[in-house]
C-alpha cells in the first residue's frame, strides 16, 4: 500500500509539475491544496504520511500550519519554499519541521527525501511508547497497561487502541478505522468496529471510559 502526501502550494505550475512527477511513481500518492486554509481543512479531515508546505501561502501561512500540525501529530513536515534565509530556516526547524528545501529544487531529490522521511517516521512511531491518561501502550514489547495493570488484548483490539492513541483527541470515523485496521478490501459491516470498541472498553476496565463515542462522527481517545 502506497504512502500519501499533502502539498500546500499556491503556485499552480509548481503543483502541476510535482503532481505529474509523483503520478509516474508508485510510492507516494499526492494530494494538493492551493492555500493554507484549504490545507488546514484537509489535515483535519484526512491523515497523511508526509506534509510539504510553502511558507508564503494565501490564508494560513506555512509556519502557522506547521505549528498546528505539531500540536497533535508527529507526521513528517518538509518546507518547500523560496524563502531560504537563515532566519526562516531556523524558525522552520524550531516549529518542528523535519527538512527544509529551498526553490528551485530537484524533483528526484525531493521525492527521495520524502520517502526517507516517511520510512524513518514509521520506524520511530512503531517503537515509541504512547501514554494517554492512565493507558500506556508499548509497541516494541506489544504490551498495554491500564491503571498500572497489564491488559491482555486480542490483535484487533490492540490495533484499534494503538491507532486511537496515535491520534489522541482526534475523532476517527468507522470508515477510517475499517480501512486502517481491517484493510481497504474489507467489505463487511462497519458495525464490526462498534463490537470491537465494546470489547476494548471492557478489557481496559475503568480506563475504557477514555474512549469516547462521538455521535455521527466515530470514536476518539482522551486523557
Amino acid at each position: 500500500m502506497g504512502y500519501t502526501a499533502l502539498l500546500a502550494e499556491d503556485d499552480a505550475q509548481i503543483r502541476e509539475i510535482i503532481s505529474d512527477y509523483f503520478s509516474a511513481r508508485d510510492d507516494i500518492r499526492l494530494f494538493t491544496a492551493p492555500d493554507g486554509d484549504t490545507a488546514l481543512d484537509m489535515l483535519r479531515e484526512n491523515e497523511y504520511d508526509v506534509v510539504m508546505l510553502d511558507i508564503m501561502l494565501p490564508g494560513a501561512d506555512g509556519f502557522t500550519i506547521c505549528r498546528e500540525i505539531r500540536r497533535k501529530s508527529i507526521v513528517p513536515v518538509l518546507f518547500l519554499t523560496a524563502r531560504g534565509s537563515e532566519e526562516d530556516v531556523i524558525r522552520g526547524y524550531a516549529l518542528g519541521c523535519d527538512d527544509y528545501i529551498v526553490k528551485p529544487f530537484s524533483l528526484a531529490a525531493l521525492y527521495g527525501k520524502l520517502v526517507a522521511l516517511i520510512r524513518r517516521s514509521k520506524g520511530l512511531m512503531a517503537d515509541r511508547v504512547i501514554t494517554c491518561g492512565s493507558i500506556t501502550l508499548d509497541p516494541a514489547a506489544f504490551t498495554v497497561t491500564a491503571d498500572g495493570d497489564e491488559v491482555a488484548l486480542a490483535p484487533k483490539e490492540y490495533a484499534l487502541l494503538k491507532y486511537l492513541m496515535e491520534h489522541i483527541n482526534r475523532v476517527m470515523d468507522r470508515d477510517t478505522l475499517l480501512s486502517r485496521i481491517w484493510g481497504a478490501d474489507y467489505y463487511g459491516s462497519d458495525r464490526v468496529v462498534d463490537n470491537h470498541i465494546k470489547k476494548l472498553r471492557k478489557a481496559l476496565g475503568s480506563a475504557g471510559s477514555q474512549i469516547k463515542t462521538v455521535i455521527g462522527g466515530g470514536y476518539k481517545i482522551t486523557e
